[in-house]
C-alpha cells in the first residue's frame, strides 16, 4: 500500500516539477521520456510519460517503455525511491534488488529530471 501511495504521489511530484522548474520542461524538449516502476512479480506497477508540454501517470506497464526500474520487492523499492541517488540505484543493481530495463542513459535523464523534485 505504502508503495502505491509513494508512486502516485511521484507522479503528481513530475506534474509539479513540470509546471514551476523551465529546467526540466527544457530537458525534455527534444526527447521525451516514458518509464515505469514495478516489483519483479508486477504486483504493483506505474509508469510515466513525460514531454516538455505534459506528464501523464498510469497503472500497469506498457510494452512501449524506453526505461523500467524493477525491484525485488516493495521494501526494496520504497528504500530506493525515498532517496533516490545514483548510489542507491548503483547500489540496488550490483546487490540485485534492482533490475534495469531500457538503456542507462535513460536512467542517467531520469536521475537528472528527480533532481528537479527537490
Amino acid at each position: 500500500m505504502k508503495l502505491r501511495l509513494m508512486l502516485w504521489l511521484l507522479g503528481l511530484l513530475l506534474k509539479r516539477a513540470r509546471r514551476r522548474h523551465a529546467g526540466f520542461r527544457e530537458r525534455l524538449r527534444d526527447r521525451p521520456l516514458a518509464w515505469g516502476i514495478a516489483t519483479e512479480d508486477l504486483r504493483i506497477a506505474r509508469h510515466y510519460r513525460l514531454t516538455a508540454e505534459r506528464v501523464q501517470s498510469a497503472s500497469g506497464l506498457p510494452v512501449d517503455l524506453d526505461l523500467e526500474l524493477r525491484f525485488r520487492d516493495p521494501d526494496t523499492a520504497l528504500a530506493v525511491l525515498r532517496h533516490p541517488s545514483p548510489r542507491a540505484f548503483r547500489d540496488g543493481l550490483i546487490d540485485g534488488r534492482l533490475r534495469l530495463v531500457g538503456d542507462t542513459r535513460d536512467l542517467e535523464r531520469l536521475q537528472g529530471l528527480l533532481a528537479f523534485l527537490r
